[in-house]
């Protein structure tokens, strides 16, 4: 099976664990200043648990502004079923009026503005390769960390809140984040590959700041292999939302991805994410985009990168092997 057929029976099989994944509202790519009082325990809202987004490829583009890149090439869902050989599995017909993502060729939108002339060549050139039928390498195919943005795409979370710290478990290969809170960034900071996270709580919102994101042989901030410099910086908001606030973002969603079908009868919370994107090297203005999730109410789906290394035909993704046992 290649990697991008199995990516998508991926998504489904999250999805299926999800309450329903609707999506978020609409909010300005602004970033409030720190709040530097302690909150109280009775005050801090609680985003523990389980969430899924069953989207892909992704983020939800914002209405206007500056905002994420969307796919080129487009497929209706029907069609795309039917390239992939699955069967639909929602209710009635699937949706055909309008094209999507195509997931079998990412060609991002290389003439978005908020792209650097030599980034826009990048996302060009992998457009070009992707339109031909040649895969291009990316930390989800090749098995290597996503770093953040990137990880966001992974389909289902699992937030663990601790008084001093945030752990985020993504389920796509098991990766993982640690977010200190109430502290500052280091004064020197040590790239790694999900960056220094430090977080704080303001009213009904947790707000995360990551910077020192490594650069690594595959990195890229989305799927359409949009690059980044080590100046990569990301602000992250989580607040918990009513189905109605939703609504917005879930149309968006539906404008741009393939996604899981919802609930309709669901009148519990969503979380979204609202993420800012900053980073002089390689783009022309920060960015922002959302991502919405629906609470998870299924199993903790294992979903391990390196069972499936065939990510192209013929081509072995480039996960760490021995030739022989190291013990």
């Amino acid at each position: 099976m290649n990697r991008q057929r199995w990516d998508f029976l991926l998504v489904v099989t999250l999805a299926a664990a999800a309450a329903t994944p609707a999506f978020g509202q609409t909010v300005a790519p602004t970033v409030a200043p720190a709040n530097s009082g302690k909150e109280s325990a009775a005050s801090i809202p609680d985003f523990a648990g389980m969430w899924v987004h069953g989207s892909i490829p992704g983020f939800e583009p914002l209405p206007s502004g500056p905002t994420s890149l969307v796919n080129r090439s487009r497929r209706t869902t029907a069609q795309l079923l039917r390239d992939l050989a699955i069967d639909w599995q929602g209710p009635g017909e699937p949706p055909s009026a309008d094209g999507v993502s195509n997931l079998l060729e990412l060609v991002g939108d290389y003439t978005n503005p908020i792209l650097q002339p030599w980034a826009a060549e990048v996302v060009k050139k992998f457009g070009e390769m992707s339109s031909a039928g040649v895969g291009f390498p990316s930390p989800r195919n090749q098995c290597w960390p996503g770093g953040v943005p990137f990880v966001f795409t992974s389909g289902a979370i699992q937030i663990l809140q601790h008084p001093d710290r945030i752990v985020i478990l993504y389920n796509y290969d098991h990766q993982v984040r640690h977010v200190r809170l109430n502290e500052s960034h280091p004064a020197q900071v040590t790239p790694t590959w999900y960056g220094d996270s430090v977080g704080r709580y303001e009213g009904d919102t947790l707000v995360i700041d990551t910077v020192g994101i490594k650069i690594g042989p595959f990195a890229a901030v989305d799927w359409y292999g949009t690059p980044h410099t080590e100046a990569l910086h990301v602000v992250e908001r989580y607040r918990l939302i009513a189905y109605e606030v939703a609504k917005d973002g879930w149309e968006r969603d539906a404008k741009e991805n393939w996604r899981a079908q919802p609930q309709p009868s669901y009148r519990g919370e969503y979380l979204q994410l609202q993420f800012t994107v900053e980073d002089a090297g390689a783009f022309t203005t920060p960015w922002a985009a959302t991502m919405t999730y629906g609470r998870g109410l299924g199993r903790w789906a294992e979903a391990v990168c390196a069972e499936n290394i065939k990510w192209f035909p013929g081509k072995d993704a480039a996960v760490p092997q021995a030739d022989k046992p190291d013990f």
